[in-house]
């Protein structure tokens, strides 16, 4: 039984990319962190994910400091941190960045039915500005769909 809750999702991604993979990571964070977490207190708007020296990094994800923390222990809110994955799946996707076009992009952050931070990252390629025009126009349509579905079932 797989239970999670949901922190943030990075929905700019799926606009701006197509995700072909996705992979679970750890991720290591300090002090207080988890509680801001647990509140909420994170952004993953621009956040991207790099390898560097055969690790996994995350950068410009904002975790905001824990108000009720002692201010000596304060964190950077950007600051880059590691997260965890297997070297199996690290070598895989150094393979698959160095593609043309791919990169890494957080998607979600969530807490598992453990109680550990978890980090959704997405292998993904850049849309172009007529993809974006198009899928915009698809869900439009879908919208326009169930409307007149349930118009009519309220008819009946």
């Amino acid at each position: 039984m797989k239970v999670e809750k949901v922190v943030a999702t990075n929905r700019k991604a799926y606009h701006d990319f197509y995700i072909d993979e996705s992979y679970e990571a750890g991720i290591e964070l300090k002090g207080a962190e988890v509680k801001s977490i647990r509140a909420g207190r994170i952004n993953l708007k621009d956040s991207y994910a790099r390898v560097e020296n055969g690790e996994l990094w995350v950068f410009n994800m904002h975790i905001s400091p824990y108000a009720y923390a002692d201010r000596f222990a304060q964190f950077e809110p950007t600051r880059p941190r590691k997260l965890l994955l297997h070297k199996k799946e690290i070598l895989r996707l150094i393979g698959k960045v160095k593609e043309k076009g791919y990169t890494l992009v957080p998607l979600k952050v969530y807490f598992n039915s453990r109680g550990k931070v978890k980090v959704e990252i997405g292998l993904a390629r850049g849309k172009r500005l007529f993809d974006k025009r198009k899928a915009i126009a698809e869900r439009a349509a879908k919208r326009e769909i169930e409307r007149a579905l349930r118009e009519r079932q309220k008819g009946e």
